[in-house]
């Protein structure tokens, strides 16, 4: 009974005492702890007997002071008459520095508290004080206590992870009642604030660019209105470290400037010691920052770039960064492309001479093809590659996700280009979106899995312009089909290749071209009424052919399979549909052969089980005797007899 857990931050003193709810994984940013037990406030062990059952008499505050670990506050409360007061009649509340934030504080800071005992150093430890009894649970985030120095107020914050805060300083043992109020040990000595974020702004010579800018994004009402803030401040230095073009593009562009500061505004006050992991935190602007820490560092994004943290205002906190942090909003398309994985076909729009519409004002989609897709050859930029290089830019900023199924979009090369959006994929021609979408001020940039390819023609004419389909062309035409595959559809067509034909029996061949009909029936059961790219394809995906039956297409070491044969070329896009290049003609289930061996059926035997069945039928109806006698005649013509 009685017992609080307690991890210690190991090669350190900061300890964190703990219960189930707030658990910490036996890490605080990143380092080991230790895990040790100790007897909860007011309680004490008994020899031989478990845990700390024994409860301790309460005394004043000034003697709780020396009990609780802080024998330095009770030191400087003797010497600055402080001592009458709380060992006296009342309900106090007092945050009570621990011996280490004593010491801690300059040599310059504490002798300027402590040479004027009489004043100087009544005045701070009052400023610890409130006039009231308040236990943790009533310590609400984002709340004040009046002080009791001039009625000061003291920033409270109740983090989720259980941290409680005062003036940024970190409650390390809570709730250890006295007979005249409550004690709280914190880990620094607090000190008054009475300036806004916007003052402390205006006073500060490492944030005189930071300054500037916020005057000219006329932020200064909000920083100077009450609220709980956070601000990561940059300094003079993180504006310097940024291409003296970006930065004057910024700051020549409202809009621009004003997402870049509310990027930098989290919406709430985050003291550093509640940092205790990574989390996300939301800003003005609305997009997210990864807030984290290593060691004794706060990181954003993962890099320690927080120079001076914790500068407390009456509205909020200031942390000190060195790194200006540029949202996407404010960035043009290359700027967001440096964070992506598209560096290479990048350097193919530069060679085409396309920077002017990646960098200006021109509302653009930049349909980049990541670096995996040239992996093995980087095009060479002709003309050609140029104005394939113009289709990857759509006219318009989009989002990806207002994008739906077959929506046009128009590009730079003056292409039609069609959205596909399947269960596992969004798609845009033959290639689909690899990655979330970067949005900018004024471009969106799509990862593209593929080098897209803008249709060319109906399927017919790209069967027609490609000699590898010369039999299959003839045979639609002989099957009728010409005008079906003509007309505007959405087609996906498994396209036998001439070898598809040549590897068949020459009579079977010369049969089928010969029966128009059972052509048509062939030629259907490769043609599918959707359009299905391969960025589409799962494990398994089943389409309904033109003839009715079912069409299995899968995907097997990175290959396409149709019916488990495998597809010589994916994706030859059509403006009516999209072409597979398969080396084997597809045959329905009715034309292939029957369960019993290879042999084609017999068909004296399926005329035997049908006059089986008449006999029978003839003997009860005499009217049915000469279809019996029919049916037995034609059955040995075919077989020769009996």
């Amino acid at each position: 009974p009685n017992v609080c857990a307690v991890q210690k931050l190991i090669g350190t003193n900061r300890k964190y005492f703990t219960n189930c709810k707030q658990w910490y994984q036996r890490k605080i940013c990143g380092k080991a702890t230790v895990i040790s037990y100790e007897c909860c406030p007011g309680y004490e062990k008994v020899p031989g007997e478990k845990g700390c059952p024994a409860a301790l008499p309460l005394s004043n505050i000034y003697e709780t002071l020396g009990v609780v670990g802080s024998a330095t506050t009770q030191l400087y409360s003797d010497r600055s008459n402080l001592r009458p007061e709380i060992e006296g009649p009342g309900s106090f509340t007092i945050f009570a520095p621990s011996n280490e934030a004593w010491a801690s504080l300059s040599a310059e800071t504490l002798d300027s508290l402590v040479s004027n005992v009489n004043i100087e150093l009544l005045n701070a430890l009052r400023y610890h004080m409130v006039n009231k009894r308040v236990l943790t649970d009533e310590l609400k985030h984002g709340t004040a206590l009046n002080s009791m120095y001039q009625n000061l107020p003291i920033q409270i914050h109740h983090y989720p992870n259980g941290i409680v805060t005062v003036n940024c300083a970190r409650l390390l043992k809570a709730d250890h009642h006295a007979t005249n109020g409550v004690v709280h040990v914190i880990d620094k000595v607090i000190a008054t604030t009475t300036n806004s974020i916007q003052q402390i702004i205006e006073t500060e010579e490492s944030l005189e660019t930071l300054r500037a800018a916020v005057a000219a994004s006329n932020l200064n009402s909000l920083l100077e209105s009450e609220g709980q803030y956070t601000l990561l401040a940059p300094t003079n230095e993180a504006f310097e470290k940024i291409p003296r073009e970006t930065l004057n593009r910024i700051l020549g562009d409202p809009e621009a400037l004003r997402d870049l500061l509310n990027h930098h505004i989290l919406k709430s006050a985050m003291c550093a010691e509640a940092i205790i992991a990574g989390l996300t935190m939301e800003t003005l602007e609305g997009t997210t920052l990864d807030v984290g820490c290593s060691g004794e560092e706060l990181t954003l994004n993962g890099k320690p770039i927080i120079a001076n943290k914790d500068v407390l205002a009456t509205n909020g906190v200031i942390h000190f960064v060195n790194e200006l942090l540029i949202p996407d909003s404010a960035k043009t398309l290359f700027e967001l492309a440096q964070e992506s994985a598209v560096s290479k076909s990048m350097d193919l729009f530069r060679q085409a001479g396309l920077s002017s519409h990646l960098t200006g004002s021109e509302r653009v989609t930049l349909l980049a093809p990541i670096n995996d897709v040239f992996k093995d050859r980087i095009p060479p930029v002709d003309s050609s590659m140029k104005n394939l290089l113009l289709n990857h830019i759509v006219k318009d900023q989009l989002s990806s996700k207002y994008l739906y199924h077959g929506q046009k979009l128009q590009t730079l090369g003056d292409k039609e280009l069609r959205v596909f959006v399947y269960r596992n994929n969004l798609c845009i021609e033959n290639a689909c979106i690899a990655a979330h979408d970067k949005r900018g001020r004024f471009g969106t940039l799509f990862s593209m899995d593929k080098m897209l390819t803008p249709p060319s023609g109906s399927v017919m004419d790209v069967l027609k312009a490609d000699h590898r389909f010369s039999t299959l062309v003839a045979a639609i035409q002989s099957a009728g089909l010409t005008e079906t595959l003509n007309r505007p559809g959405t087609f996906t067509v498994f396209a036998p290749t001439n070898e598809a034909f040549r590897a068949m029996p020459q009579g079977e061949l010369n049969k089928l071209m010969g029966n128009a009909k059972e052509l048509a029936n062939i030629l259907k059961f490769h043609v599918a009424d959707e359009i299905l790219v391969s960025g589409a394809v799962g494990a398994l995906v089943r389409l309904k052919s033109m003839q009715g039956d079912k069409l299995e297409v899968s995907v097997k070491n990175h290959v396409i399979h149709i019916n488990k044969e495998p597809v010589a070329e994916s994706d030859i896009m059509a403006t009516n549909g999209v072409i597979y290049a398969v080396n084997s003609v597809l045959q329905p289930q009715a034309s292939r052969p029957q369960e019993r061996g290879d042999e084609p059926a017999d068909p004296a035997l399926e005329i035997f089980k049908q006059a089986s069945a008449l006999s029978k039928v003839s003997q009860r109806n005499p009217r049915l005797a000469p279809v019996y006698s029919r049916l037995l005649a034609k059955m040995k013509e075919n077989s020769g007899g009996f």
